[in-house]
């Protein structure tokens, strides 16, 4: 279930660290790539967030083998921050790979993924992660952008438009965003996905899909977005190729028939159609293109059947 609200801000006095414990309640995970002329500027209004929120939480900043002076300045900033921990990359392994380990690394409950080129409202975060604590009914927060902002808005705005419709056909619920950076989640229960989370943008998109393919309900919290600092490193065509994979994929993970079996069901009924149009024309006479349609339809809906015996066998998620 997923719902789109506008909540007031909750009162301060809200838990601010995990009873019992000497954790962290949050853990924030920080992918940083090539940002470090503007890494301080998002670490500093992150910080400011979180100590005049009261919540224990700790800034898990994650260089991804920056080629600028990141790492640099990261190091500098956890000099100045306490809470900062820093996990240097030595190669490259993408935003997903980042917010995967990062989230693995993670010593608090509640785990915040947002990013560092300044694009979203980080100082809401105590809000996202407000909302789940008084709510143990949502598993998740999410930012709902309600502009687009990124390179190439031009073809980005309807392309994620149809992926998100995409997404939501074949998932059975509204998603007001799908790949959005900002968003705040139980770590318990994301726990089993992170496995399944791709090494590159749509390991957002995964963890969506994955929490709603499952029953865990999501939270929708409307959101500003900004244009980004630095340079993008998203490429339009590789990554909308991907997102929509990812989709396809994440959903033949969980629910196979919704994904093939349509597909198998409209090429028998065109090849039954066309068989008796075939016998009345030509009376016993089917061309290969009618029994190739007939045939392929049934191949597909076996595979369809397999495939959810296979899900339906499977121990855990």
């Amino acid at each position: 279930m997923t719902e789109l609200v506008t909540p007031p801000l909750p009162a301060p006095e809200a838990t601010a660290v995990t009873p019992g414990s000497g954790q962290p309640l949050v853990t924030i995970v920080l992918p940083c790539y090539n940002e470090g002329e503007h890494v301080l500027l998002e670490i500093e209004r992150i910080t400011t967030a979180m100590l005049t929120s009261g919540l224990g939480y700790e800034l898990l900043c994650i260089d991804d083998a920056s080629t600028d002076n990141t790492l640099e300045v990261l190091k500098g900033a956890q000099q100045q921050y306490p809470n900062i921990r820093l996990l240097p990359f030595r190669r490259n392994g993408g935003s997903g790979t980042a917010r995967r380990i990062g989230t693995q690394q993670a010593t608090g409950e509640i785990v915040v993924w947002t990013d560092a080129d300044m694009t979203y409202e980080n100082e809401r975060i105590p809000e996202l992660v407000r909302l789940l604590i008084e709510d143990p009914t949502y598993d998740q927060v999410v930012g709902a952008r309600t502009t687009e902002e990124g390179t190439h808005k031009w073809a980005r705005v309807p392309a994620k438009w149809l992926i998100r419709k995409v997404a939501e056909r074949l998932t059975n619920q509204q998603i007001p965003d799908l790949n959005s950076g900002l968003r705040a989640f139980r770590r318990s229960v994301a726990l089993p996905y992170l496995r399944l989370l791709p090494a590159g943008f749509s390991c957002v998109t995964t963890i969506t899909i994955a929490f709603l393919s499952n029953q865990h309900d999501i939270l929708y919290v409307p959101t500003a977005y900004a244009k980004r600092a630095g340079t993008s490193k998203f490429h339009f065509v590789n990554d909308a190729y991907r997102y929509i994979l990812q989709v396809l994929r994440m959903v033949m993970y969980f629910d196979p028939l919704k994904v093939l079996m349509p597909l198998a069901l409209w090429m028998v009924g065109i090849g039954f159609v066309k068989a008796i149009v075939d016998m009345v024309r030509h009376p016993f006479y089917f061309p290969a293109n009618t029994l190739l349609l007939l045939v392929s339809g049934l191949l597909v809906g076996s595979v369809a059947l397999l495939a959810d015996l296979v899900v339906r066998s499977r121990d855990g998620v």
